[in-house]
């Protein structure tokens, strides 16, 4: 096996420049403000936060947190499916974006395991009671164990496989890196059998993820569609929408971080134009699904809905989250704008996909902020007044300690193995 140029690892690997250094240092510095606050939540209590309890407490119980953990999750969805539709449907085109879908299920579903925790007030009694008292027949349960745990542990067997023998070609090169290279190899040869072994088993790994992606989100969706207590939530769309809108965040984020580095990078011969042709079409496809899953659903409450439910609906429409709501449908209807007119003219622009990728990420976590908040305010069947709920800085510094978190993780990964398969590379990578 040959690596390409001598004594080098494609991709920038190893290569810390002044740019990547600061980028490090302010995501740092967001990473201790969001711990800062999270101390401050664990001194004070949840009284920190703006959640209150439902109904008495005049608030929501759940907010930004649990929205987070909805939208990471999702975007864990399209991560690991797109890697997996390339096994399957050996989408040759799409390759070069493999792996960076991988690692972005991976850290996606790290960060919502975080949100969990973060969300309850003593975390560490949390874990030790899951196994204790939990009941499994419930889907907070499910999520739990089997969206985070058994789905990032699909995952990560599935990033190990694939990584191999990439691993094996980079232990070839001297240097700080190259303990790490031979532990992940393994003792890997690319011999004809262990080519056929690992292309085996990583098929059926992929096809096997696939129904545990729909099941995994479908679990998130009943959370909140089952609880007929709950007006705004009980919904038999609540489990697709959440797929579809999985589906929508996290090929809109993937789209951002492959132009992204495929920009920072210098892989522009390497993440061809087609490759965000395919990814925008797809994302402008499942935007549409979703937008008319949403109208199906409006329509539904509004002609045959409950009082609550219609209250909910005038909420959203007309009262205190209108401007989100309205704000949210605008940007999804903006970004299918946007593609369409690509679609339609047949000329792409790498700027307008990346927008889109943009705009419906913004959507997504409006949408999220939508479905977890308003049904609580507003949507209780006691005689209690409408309640508020307004985010503190407490929560929003963590959940930018989140993404901050999430984004060091992907940058340190991309400075310790290649983003891509060393065979993609022309010219021993770039820096």
């Amino acid at each position: 096996m040959d690596i390409g140029t001598a004594n080098r690892i494609p991709y920038g690997v190893g290569k810390w420049g002044a740019g990547w250094q600061v980028l490090v240092l302010i995501l740092l510095a967001i990473i201790a403000l969001g711990l800062y606050a999270y101390g401050q939540q664990l001194e004070i209590g949840e009284a920190a936060t703006g959640m209150r309890d439902i109904g008495t407490g005049g608030g929501a119980a759940w907010g930004l947190y649990i929205a987070f953990l909805v939208y990471f999750v999702g975007v864990s969805f399209a991560g690991i499916a797109i890697a997996s539709m390339i096994r399957l449907l050996d989408l040759e085109h799409l390759k070069p974006v493999a792996r960076m879908a991988e690692v972005l299920t991976i850290v996606a579903l790290i960060l919502g395991a975080l949100s969990i925790l973060v969300d309850v007030g003593q975390p560490l009694r949390a874990l030790l009671y899951l196994p204790r008292y939990a009941r499994p027949q419930s889907p907070f349960f499910g999520t739990f164990s089997l969206v985070v745990s058994g789905y990032l542990f699909a995952s990560l067997i599935y990033l190990y496989l694939d990584g191999r023998k990439d691993a094996a070609l980079c232990a070839q090169v001297p240097g700080r890196l190259q303990w790490f290279h031979r532990l992940w190899a393994a003792g890997y040869r690319d011999t004809p059998e262990e080519k056929e072994r690992h292309r085996h088993t990583s098929w059926w790994l992929a096809l096997a993820i696939m129904p545990l992606l729909v099941l995994a989100h479908s679990t998130l969706g009943f959370v909140f569609g089952i609880q007929p207590g709950r007006p705004g939530w009980f919904s038999a769309l609540q489990a697709p929408a959440f797929v579809v809108l999985a589906g929508v965040s996290g090929i809109g984020l993937l789209i951002v971080i492959a132009a992204a580095l495929r920009q920072v990078l210098g892989l522009k011969d390497q993440i061809g134009m087609p490759v965000f042709h395919w990814l925008g079409s797809l994302l402008g496809v499942m935007t549409l699904i979703y937008l008319y899953f949403m109208a199906v659903e409006r329509l539904t409450v509004d002609y045959s809905g409950a009082g609550l439910e219609k209250s909910v609906s005038e909420v959203m429409y007309t009262g205190t989250y209108a401007w989100l709501f309205w704000g949210t449908v605008g940007l999804f209807v903006l970004a299918v704008l946007v593609l369409a007119v690509q679609f339609a003219r047949r000329r792409w622009s790498l700027p307008l996909i990346v927008l889109s990728g943009v705009l419906v990420n913004l959507a997504a976590i409006g949408k999220r902020d939508v479905i977890v908040v308003p049904s609580q305010t507003h949507g209780t069947v006691l005689p209690y007044a409408p309640g508020v709920y307004i985010p503190t800085w407490v929560e929003l510094a963590i959940i930018a300690g989140l993404f901050a978190l999430g984004t060091l993780v992907y940058v340190r990964f991309i400075k310790v193995f290649p983003i891509m398969e060393v065979s993609y590379t022309t010219k021993g990578g770039a820096e």
